[in-house]
């Protein structure tokens, strides 16, 4: 019965959208006037900025939690750099023969591993010095399908395309203006999360931010095929390459080594330097710059014996960027206490990933010694002198090696998660994040399966 009810309904709307009800429309448009803004007041107990790796996790929490939330991502789409970025390879969660990062965020990369019909790497068999063994691929597409439908399930609001304009207090928390695609929002909520990547609503709000001068270079994800590898001549191309470059006809140090430009056919190869996520204008040149280096390099190599055929075969909307500001927190993350494995009394969640800085030279990861895993402490989430404000993700208060593997997916779904918390028992509690106490906070996060270090 309730089918046939739902064909009826939907052949009245076809009916409607032909004009067959109203023979006038037949004779041609609707003069319509000009558009305006639509201009909405939202009110919420938790707001996320920013649907990445950290704010999905962040806003699924909050919602299971049962707060009323909502997700604003400028984007089209949830999962940021694992997604649009296309670096679907997030790790690490195990460490030395030990899980250390659970909770919503592997709960996440299990369904879609188990959805495309992928395996697990072995976790018991040591990494060693090449980590990347225990990273987790992931279907890039079907993965930004199901964290999509993760957040609906649990009641999160979802608002694509707006971004923050105005960040200001009120005597209940925070009020957020945003302005979209033909619409300009003002959002009330008691705690405010900002999972931006860049600290961009932090900023808004009136804090301190830190920065270096100059950044980690950002990468164009992309797939080239239309050749043999077998069948190069591979002294001759790294010679006509590089001859290239000294011409300048390729700018040095966008692909530091071409032979592995084409033995692994792209994926994760390319340095763009100063690649910076924080604006459209910022992010625009970033973009630019990233596909522009990748078809002068198409353009030359295709010039070259064997690789007259070369293709892309795809290619990621954005330039995934790895480093732009971090906040001044009430503890700055050190690159010692990041290497010596320290616990903090206030540690949420646990971060293993070798110290990874990309520069001009390119990039030697500086492993964790046998057994030591890094530590996140709350403090290093909440901005100095803020009050319902909290961050998640590469934005955590660190300093510059620190952060160079605080930075990656794992970790950033630890420290969304344990934010999301820490903002429920705010705003049950009538507190800040910061005057939360850590027994019912590690109590929260274990009892959605998440993994807190012991100390």
């Amino acid at each position: 019965m309730d089918k046939m009810k739902r064909r009826s309904a939907i052949a009245t709307l076809g009916a409607i959208s032909l004009g067959l009800t109203t023979p006038r429309l037949l004779k041609g448009e609707v003069l319509q006037g000009p558009r305006i803004i639509k201009k909405e007041m939202l009110t919420t107990d938790i707001l996320v900025i920013g649907g990445g790796t950290a704010g999905v996790v962040a806003a699924v929490q909050a919602g299971r939690a049962g707060k009323k939330t909502i997700l604003v991502e400028n984007g089209s789409m949830l999962g940021g750099t694992t997604t649009t970025g296309g670096v679907a390879f997030p790790g690490i969660f195990f460490a030395w023969g030990k899980q250390v990062i659970g909770g919503i965020g592997w709960e996440m990369v299990q369904e879609a591993v188990a959805l495309n019909d992928d395996k697990l790497p072995d976790f018991s068999v040591p990494h060693g010095r090449q980590h990347w063994h225990h990273q987790v691929r992931l279907n890039g597409p079907l993965y930004a399908m199901m964290i999509e439908d993760k957040c609906v399930e649990a009641g999160v609001n979802l608002r694509f395309y707006e971004t923050p304009v105005e960040v200001v207090q009120h005597k209940e928390g925070w009020k957020v203006t945003t302005i979209g695609k033909g619409t300009k929002t003002e959002i009330f909520c008691n705690q405010l999360i900002d999972c931006t990547g860049n600290a961009f609503a932090v900023s808004l709000a009136g804090f301190n931010l830190l920065r270096e001068k100059e950044t980690q270079p950002g990468t164009l994800m992309f797939r080239i095929g239309g050749y043999s590898i077998d069948q190069l001549d591979m002294n001759r191309i790294k010679d006509e390459f590089n001859a290239a470059v000294n011409r300048g006809d390729l700018i040095k140090g966008e692909f530091l080594n071409v032979e592995s430009l084409l033995r692994n056919a792209g994926d994760n190869v390319q340095h763009i330097a100063g690649a910076d996520a924080t604006t459209s204008v910022s992010h625009t040149i970033a973009n630019i710059s990233g596909r522009a280096s990748l078809f002068r390099t198409l353009k030359f190599l295709r010039t070259l014996p064997g690789l007259t055929g070369l293709k892309v075969l795809d290619m990621q909307n954005e330039t995934a960027v790895r480093e732009t500001y971090r906040i001044d927190s009430i503890y700055q993350v050190t690159h010692e206490d990041y290497v010596m494995g320290r616990i903090f009394e206030d540690a949420v969640c646990y971060s293993y990933y070798p110290i990874d800085l990309h520069d001009e030279q390119g990039v030697i990861p500086k492993h964790l010694e046998e057994g030591r895993v890094a530590s996140v402490p709350l403090r290093a989430l909440i901005p100095k002198g803020s009050r319902n404000l909290i961050v998640a993700g590469r934005c955590i208060g660190s300093d510059r090696l620190a952060n160079s593997a605080l930075r990656v997916q794992a970790s950033c779904m630890g420290m969304g998660q344990a934010a999301a918390a820490a903002a429920v028992l705010a705003h049950t509690q009538g507190k800040t994040p910061a005057e939360v106490a850590m027994s019912d906070l590690k109590k929260l996060l274990t009892e959605h399966g998440a993994i807190v270090p012991a100390g």
